[in-house]
């Protein structure tokens, strides 16, 4: 049934394909379907995967738009994104993973490499101007928040539900409301932001 299901979207999916493959963005869209596959646990060639990933996984459509831009406009309709994940970052670096994405609102300044963001997240303004920067490999977990002008340091992890409204150092794992440090290099602390 899967294997039908796949042959069928193939015909819906011919211009995300030529985009897949001739996109000024080819490389990072690449590697996004790269770490997707990686992910999932889904062992196939690129071509297949992108084909796999549009076809069952809408949280990864919003973010393949947004790498081709206005263009998907044309092409929406053929495959819809996901109404309720929303991704109003212009500079996300390469490897980006939302898993599930309901409900989840990702408005940074930045956001570096590898990141992985789970449901229900709110990555966004304090007022019209204060917005988070996500370094490489962030990790949020789902139900966090993320508020204001705050930097997550590289290889940071926020727990479920954590509400980070401080800069978190590279390397750390914050929990709570308001968010603490509980892991800082490996080591279990407990440190206030």
């Amino acid at each position: 049934m899967k294997k039908m299901l796949m042959i069928l979207s193939v015909t819906r999916l011919l211009p995300h394909i030529l985009l897949f493959n001739c996109h000024k963005n080819k490389k990072t869209i690449h590697y996004d379907v790269e770490r997707w596959l990686k992910e999932i646990n889904c062992r196939t060639n690129i071509q297949f995967g992108f084909i796999t990933l549009m076809t069952f996984y809408p949280e990864y459509r919003n973010l393949f738009y947004k790498r081709i831009g206005a263009i998907y406009l044309l092409m929406n309709w053929l495959c819809p994104k996901m109404n309720t994940l929303f991704i109003l970052t212009k500079n996300i670096g390469p490897g980006l993973f939302i898993q599930h994405g309901f409900a989840t609102i990702i408005a940074a300044k930045s956001i570096g490499s590898n990141c992985f963001i789970n449901q229900q997240v709110t990555i966004g303004y304090l007022n019209k101007t204060d917005c988070p920067e996500l370094g490489d490999n962030v990790t949020v977990n789902a139900g966090a928040k993320i508020i204001g002008n705050v930097k997550m340091g590289n290889n940071s992890i926020v727990g479920a539900n954590a509400v980070v409204v401080k800069d978190v150092p590279n390397n750390c794992t914050v929990v709570g409301v308001p968010a603490y440090i509980i892991r800082k290099n490996g080591i279990k602390v407990r440190e206030e932001l």
